[in-house]
């Protein structure tokens, strides 16, 4: 499928939603691009995304105002807010943003909500590429139970592919490279919109613009895995996932549920990583303002955890804002190695929360992570043959980049509550 050789690895990039909500600006945007140029663009951070509201003037949090004015073009097309956005002015749109973000070396990114803009059914208006009008593709009775912006798209009807067509040729002539569309893909009763997520890849396929989908919110039903695939470059297998160790530890359950299905430009998604500082202008995940909750063995067993089993990373927190620390989860040449080169990605064993996932690379090295979910001190042990491994090899940490010689028989580790351990065995 041609759509798998856009994100032949897992994405790597930022999400404005986790620190700015539905409020982010040009400038905060155009400043964390800035950041990802000059210190994480060389380990392969690269998307820059503007996540949901773009196109509401008067955004104030991550809570949405129902039904209040959207920024429309004349072909019932959002747009983006000027007042957020200045360079938008004069239908200029995303443009400019995009050709700055492009001259940094990285690559851009749009949230969007499925469907078509309740105030353009209101007012019945055009649609570009046909002679049909707004009323006429929606489906009023398939709408999201969180936002108010949009109808969905019956899409059965004349018109209905003509107008994914024109906002995708739209975000084609913006520059954009990636397209976040939210509402979705979760699996709960009536919220998996098969038929719009097809509208949405013919677009895109004929758009002229190679395009990166994400399908959000989660979790993604596992019976449309073959759908997924077909459409999708990734798709989240959580609803939200924020700061919370009851959220961390319920993913596990999930990537032993979807870690078959990860593979080259088809990538579940474990969603965003709330690190850093998070929550500026945001009231969601229970709280305000803040740096990240998760404790620091917390934070290096969620990166451990979506590294080994390949999840897309985004970081959610204001990047200009990172300490030493937070950083330094970021720019591991040797972790992010695992999320983006592994192959045989796998669950080798749980005993409760006594937890060990394994991978191999191209080297014929074996990556080995050991998680301790439980709430006290755990020992937890792995013998060489349940790796298929038969003879010894050396093992080194690859968080703390240090050997720690040679295994010949297994491995064992005392790992405190809430933390984990990421080695490399080769011989």
């Amino acid at each position: 499928m041609k759509h798998h050789t856009f994100a032949k690895t897992p994405p790597m990039g930022w999400n404005s939603w986790d620190c700015y909500g539905a409020t982010v600006t040009e400038d905060e945007v155009k400043g964390n691009a800035d950041y990802m140029a000059e210190y994480l663009k060389d380990y392969g951070w690269e998307y820059v995304v503007v996540d949901i509201q773009w196109y509401e003037a008067g955004a104030v949090s991550s809570a949405y105002r129902p039904f209040v004015p959207l920024e429309m073009d004349e072909y019932s097309r959002l747009i983006p807010a000027v007042n957020r956005f200045p360079s938008a002015a004069n239908g200029q749109g995303f443009k400019p943003l995009a050709d700055y973000v492009h001259n940094l070396g990285l690559k851009f990114g749009i949230h969007i909500m499925r469907g078509i803009p309740r105030q353009a059914v209101h007012n019945n208006t055009p649609l570009l590429g046909t002679n049909v009008k707004a009323r006429d593709i929606a489906h009023p009775n398939s709408i999201c139970p969180w936002n108010t912006d949009m109808y969905g798209i019956d899409a059965s009807k004349e018109g209905a592919q003509e107008y994914y067509n024109s906002l995708f040729q739209m975000y084609a002539e913006w520059g954009v490279d990636f397209v976040k569309v939210d509402d979705i893909a979760a699996s709960r009763l009536y919220y998996f919109h098969k038929a719009e997520i097809g509208l949405i890849r013919n677009a895109i396929d004929q758009c002229g613009r190679d395009m990166v989908l994400s399908l959000s919110p989660g979790p993604a039903p596992i019976e449309y895995t073959k759908e997924l695939k077909g459409n999708a470059n990734m798709w989240r297998m959580t609803d939200d996932f924020w700061d919370h160790w009851s959220l961390l530890y319920g993913m596990f359950e999930r990537c032993e549920k979807w870690y078959e299905h990860v593979g080259p430009g088809h990538w579940p998604d474990c969603d965003m990583l709330p690190l850093g500082h998070i929550g500026l202008r945001s009231v969601d995940g229970c709280g305000g303002d803040r740096w990240t909750r998760f404790t620091k063995d917390e934070q290096v067993t969620m990166m451990t955890l979506w590294a080994i089993f390949r999840s897309p990373l985004m970081f959610g927190g204001e990047l200009r804002d990172n300490d030493d620390w937070t950083l330094s989860l970021l720019t591991n040449k040797e972790v992010l190695e695992v999320n983006q080169s592994s192959h045989n990605n796998r669950l080798i064993k749980q005993n409760g929360d006594k937890i060990v996932w394994a991978a191999n690379n191209n080297q014929g090295h074996t990556y080995l992570a050991l998680f301790n979910a439980g709430e006290n001190t755990a020992t937890i042990k792995v013998a060489l043959e349940q790796l298929g491994l038969s003879e010894a090899h050396q093992a080194r940490d690859l968080w703390k980049h240090e050997e720690l010689g040679l295994v010949t028989e297994g491995i064992e580790q005392t790992l405190a509550p809430h933390s984990s351990i990421l080695l490399k065995l080769y011989s």
